[in-house]
């Protein structure tokens, strides 16, 4: 991996940036733990031993927590889609980690850690994608891809001036001059890192669309279009 692909690595970003984060605890796997998890082994010793623990870390939190790895969340899971991935019991959050292809994937990769952090309920309205080039922020792109979220006209240039005011104060931090950075602004309008990405492909640009645009411009905000309502006598042929 390079530099940047690197930093993405959630315990290497974290120590710089930990006041501007969730609250995170890591357990690092051995080699034979990571053969178990991209085996989706369960029930093994191995499989025991590393939920185990876990179990600690997650108890100290108390209620829910999300749990990952250090280079990607099991967002591809059922869990996620029913319960956004909130899980109570270490052996649970092993068996989802187990049932993810892209936490399997990352893990052959080069993932070394299972990520701990307390659950958060978060607002799909308040997740965005920041595109950072020249280590100033050009461009940013709801997150989730779902529909328009009308109350974000009203406050869209407000959160880009929120970001980009956030994103030099934190460039000098940043390895590169080009890094992908996913956030959550809370309801008392405070930015929370939630993640770090490579520029460029396979990182999506949302909407942005492609990666070969003019990024040395600011590019603002984009959110998704409102429907379109069509008037009028409307004929459909199949």
């Amino acid at each position: 991996m390079d530099e940047a692909s690197e930093f993405c690595k959630i315990p290497n970003w974290y120590p710089s940036l930990a006041n501007h984060t969730l609250l995170t605890s890591f357990v690092k796997l051995r080699n034979d733990e990571k053969e178990a998890l991209i085996k989706g082994d369960t029930n093994s010793s191995t499989a025991k031993g590393v939920i185990k623990r876990l179990n600690e870390p997650m108890k100290a939190f108390r209620g829910n927590s999300f749990v990952s790895v250090d280079l990607a969340a099991p967002t591809d899971t059922e869990r996620f889609d029913g319960k956004r991935g909130a899980v109570y019991s270490a052996k649970s959050a092993w068996r989802y980690l187990c049932e993810s292809a892209k936490v399997k994937d990352a893990v052959a990769r080069g993932s070394e850690f299972i990520v701990v952090r307390p659950f958060r309920s978060m607002n799909q309205t308040r997740e965005f994608r920041l595109f950072i080039y020249d280590r100033k922020l050009k461009g940013m792109s709801q997150y989730w891809l779902i529909r328009h979220f009308r109350r974000l006209e009203g406050i869209k240039q407000k959160y880009w001036e929120m970001a980009t005011k956030f994103v030099e104060e934190i460039a000098w931090v940043l390895p590169t001059d080009k890094i992908v950075m996913d956030i959550y602004i809370s309801s008392s309008d405070e930015i929370v890192i939630i993640d770090f990405n490579p520029w460029g492909n396979p990182t999506s640009p949302l909407l942005f669309l492609k990666w070969d645009i003019e990024w040395n411009i600011p590019l603002g905000i984009k959110l998704m279009s409102p429907p379109v309502k069509i008037r009028g006598d409307v004929n459909v042929s199949f």
